[in-house]
């Protein structure tokens, strides 16, 4: 039941997201677009709710019920970036905008782009711990609650990966090919 509630969500947000933006660009409605892309969150909420409604209600957690953490950690950690990234696609598209930007490859603006995006990791890390953390706790009971232990130390050292990963770039910065004489890689259309 939690795994469709999280496909339900992923759906609902992505829904919400075009909706905003069709609105907005393609309909010519700003606000209505506004209203639409500030109900994103509610669908987490409703994720959230349900979660701990069946927690809660007796369900032994699942590894449903710790996806549902993590989902919402990264929702609310990479949600703002994402529809930022669609709208700027959709100002290009639909509204003249200007051409959008594509994160740096190379030296130490990628290197900065990859920490920034590891903060990002570690904020989602942040949200969904404190949510396993209140499950564990609202449960009150470690024999029913073991796949939320369990996420918690699995993503631990998925985001230590990561820090090994992100931060390499700032030890061993990407250069810039030397066939294009320092400048950017060519990109492919």
């Amino acid at each position: 039941m939690i795994g469709l509630l999280i496909v339900a969500a992923e759906i609902g947000f992505w829904a919400l997201l075009l909706a905003g933006l069709t609105a907005r660009y393609v309909l010519r409605l700003p606000r209505l677009g506004l209203v639409l892309l500030a109900m994103t969150p509610l669908v987490d909420l409703a994720l959230l709710t349900a979660t701990f409604i069946d927690l809660r209600g007796g369900a032994v957690a699942t590894s449903w019920h710790s996806l549902a953490a993590v989902y919402l950690g990264v929702s609310i950690a990479f949600g703002p970036r994402m529809i930022a990234w669609a709208d700027q696609r959709f100002a290009h598209r639909f509204a003249d905008g200007p051409v959008p930007t594509r994160p740096p490859r190379t030296g130490a603006a990628h290197a900065r782009h990859q920490r920034q995006g590891w903060y990002r990791h570690l904020l989602a890390f942040g949200i969904g711990v404190a949510l396993l953390g209140g499950g564990i706790f609202l449960v009150g009971d470690a024999g029913r609650t073991e796949a939320l232990t369990a996420r918690i130390l699995q993503w631990t050292v998925i985001l230590a990966v990561d820090l090994l990963w992100s931060f390499s770039y700032t030890l061993l910065p990407r250069r810039h090919d030397a066939d294009t004489g320092g400048a950017e890689p060519a990109r492919a259309r």
